[in-house]
């Protein structure tokens, strides 16, 4: 799934091309596309009709769309494979176009939301009571990301060492920080040197603030490219695919030599997922050492 960079080069996307635009015409192609939405997909359409977009906002993996007028919100589930493209009215549809919508302005550009495996969606959402982000109820236990200026980094090394869990456990649960997934977060313990089930509980509040700094830096270096795009499922509202993955120390290249000692990287299942990591630099302690 889409993490934080990938969010985010999405929003910055929309901001350009859809924030101050009237929503004209909203026709909803696919009712798996609108399931989040209690009303359906004529009440989604019907609503959003007449309304103008804010600033999108995202936090962690989470993208919206405020109404400029309204303590409403479009919440955006890219899901596994979902698009949101700003396509040219007589633009040909995709295959898997599931929600289009038309603007008022005459720009003739329009919004588009694709995909394949319908995992993804747009809902309507109210925001969260007197909340300055205008976060939508439905993300409102969602942690600050990384990024954000208001991350609290002393309180994210406090929970570490309250939930008595593992490393990478912790990076991937949203309520402690948001925005990072597999991908990211096997990149930045590969640069902290740290194993994967490495408990929380042993890391100090420098080793624990080194590792953000990790996570900040390999995020800020994909946005930098337009985030990670393995295949044609990731893409920026123009339908561009970002280069990351040809900078990748660790995810995705088991028994290649780890860039830094040389070492073949090793793959081990983890969660029904992959863990990438170098056998010499990231050791395992005494209680990760049975999983590596």
């Amino acid at each position: 799934m889409p993490e934080l960079p990938e969010v985010e080069v999405v929003r910055r996307g929309l901001e350009r091309w859809v924030a101050g635009r009237t929503v004209d015409v909203v026709e909803v192609l696919h009712p798996r596309a609108v399931r989040r939405h209690v009303g359906g997909g004529a009440d989604f359409a019907e609503r959003l009709a007449g309304e103008t977009f804010a600033v999108p906002r995202r936090r962690g993996k989470y993208l919206w769309l405020p109404l400029a007028e309204r303590d409403l919100s479009v919440l955006g589930h890219l899901g596994m494979s979902g698009q949101l493209l700003v396509q040219p009215e007589d633009a040909p549809d995709e295959k898997h176009l599931r929600i289009r919508m038309r603007f008022r302005d005459g720009a003739g550009t329009e919004l588009r939301f694709v995909d394949q495996r319908t995992f993804g969606g747009l809902s309507l959402h109210e925001t969260v009571a007197d909340s300055e982000e205008g976060l939508p109820d439905v993300i409102a236990h969602i942690a600050r990301d990384p990024l954000d200026p208001l991350f609290d980094e002393t309180a994210y090394h406090l929970a570490l060492r309250a939930k008595r869990t593992t490393v990478k456990r912790a990076l991937l649960d949203q309520s402690l920080i948001s925005g990072v997934g597999n991908i990211y977060a096997d990149e930045a313990l590969w640069r902290a040197g740290l194993h994967y089930e490495r408990p929380t509980a042993t890391l100090t509040r420098p080793r624990s603030v080194e590792l953000l700094g990790h996570v900040r830096d390999v995020m800020n270096a994909a946005l930098a490219v337009g985030g990670t795009s393995f295949d044609s499922l990731y893409v920026n509202v123009n339908g561009e695919s970002g280069y990351f993955d040809r900078s990748l120390d660790a995810y995705g290249r088991e028994d290649e030599p780890c860039r830094r000692c040389g070492t073949p990287m090793r793959r081990r299942p983890w969660m029904n997922r992959s863990s990438y990591f170098c056998p010499r630099c990231q050791r395992p302690g005494r209680k990760a050492r049975a999983a590596s």
